[in-house]
């Protein structure tokens, strides 16, 4: 495979600091972080510069980059009317390429589904894709012959309808299986999420169709880690476990932001802020009051939060074009690139299966 060409120029419109330790963390932990911002369209990779100990940073525009699957050297993306999956050329023990990459993800597969407003996606145990298709209100995987294939719908969803009832949005697997999902609200009319913005978010059991958690503000990011069950109260910009004996929400630490995006490095949370929108969607959530309260202004980047204390340990922050993210997945290497569509390496890029 020939050399990835570096990000281009337009990656100057925005800027990313961080705090003094967040980069020699992230380099310790020999990985890096893939970040999505469908507001300005572009997927962002965050690892460690070998040479310089510097942040490296990677990015590359698609349409509407929303949610991220990864699984061994696959990463999938979901974008406005297509979910593409792309695999590192470059296999793990590799040495790095001029320039200090050690990975390249490379475009291999495409699903054109149309604009299904595609949130959280993963691969499961068979190395399917698994999607939540929020404006049909189900859990979908694609399809060679159609747009998708539905897999299941909450219990409260009479029928598959283009409408975006509940605002289903967030997937945590247990086990290689669809576990838990999130819902804005228990909503059977088109766009009726709306009015359970502010306390009628749930977290659901997929085997059952049951609430094991209510009273959320618009939660995101359901993950299961180390035997417990996570989750992004975004509303009101609360990361927290949820107690599933008692159904109870309990919040680990608040951050300054609309939350988004979820994922762990060991006893590590990774979680994405967002600047809210000055729009309907966003007004008056509790979020707002609890910016008030704590004196602070919403930012957009993500905190590493220590599972034990609930303490901020690490954070970057981004600013410019960039004012939401979405989605926040760890990638296997530490200095990864990404081929994209709107330049020619994408007809110069070639690798050979053995």
């Amino acid at each position: 495979m020939t050399e990835p060409a570096p990000p281009p120029a337009d990656a100057a419109r925005f800027e990313v600091t961080t705090s003094r330790q967040f980069t020699s963390w992230l380099g310790d932990a020999g990985v890096s972080l893939a970040l999505t911002t469908y507001q300005s369209g572009k997927v962002i990779l965050l690892g460690t510069n070998r040479a310089t100990g510097r942040l490296a940073i990677f990015e590359r525009t698609l349409e509407r980059p929303m949610g991220l699957a990864v699984a061994g050297d696959r990463m999938a993306v979901a974008g406005l009317y297509q979910i593409t999956t792309f695999v590192d050329a470059m296999p793990q023990g590799s040495p790095p390429a001029e320039g200090g990459w050690d990975g390249c993800y490379v475009p291999q597969t495409a699903s054109f589904t149309g604009d299904l407003d595609a949130h959280d996606m993963a691969f499961d145990a068979a190395g399917r894709l698994v999607f939540v298709n929020t404006l049909f209100s189900c859990l979908a995987t694609t399809s060679e012959t159609h747009s998708f294939i539905p897999l299941w719908r909450p219990p409260f969803i009479d029928r598959l309808a283009a409408e975006d009832r509940c605002h289903l949005n967030g997937l945590a697997m247990r086990d290689g299986a669809p576990a838990h999902v999130t819902a804005v609200a228990r909503s059977n009319v088109a766009d009726g999420w709306r009015e359970g913005r502010r306390g009628g978010g749930q977290v659901l059991d997929v085997a059952s169709g049951e609430a094991v958690c209510t009273g959320l503000s618009m939660p995101h990011s359901p993950r299961w880690h180390r035997g417990a069950l996570y989750v992004l109260n975004s509303g009101a910009g609360q990361f927290g476990r949820v107690d599933l004996g008692a159904g109870r929400f309990e919040p680990i630490a608040f951050c300054p932001g609309y939350l988004r995006g979820l994922a762990f490095i060991g006893g590590y949370a990774l979680v994405g802020l967002s600047e809210p929108r000055g729009n309907r969607t966003f007004a008056g959530l509790p979020l707002q009051e609890a910016l008030a309260e704590q004196g602070a202004l919403p930012r957009c980047g993500v905190y590493v939060i220590d599972l034990a204390t609930g303490d901020i340990v690490h954070w970057l922050r981004i600013e410019g074009v960039v004012t939401e993210l979405y989605d926040v997945a760890v990638l296997p290497k530490r200095t990864p690139s990404l081929i994209g569509f709107r330049s020619a390496e994408i007809r110069r890029v070639v690798s050979i299966g053995a």
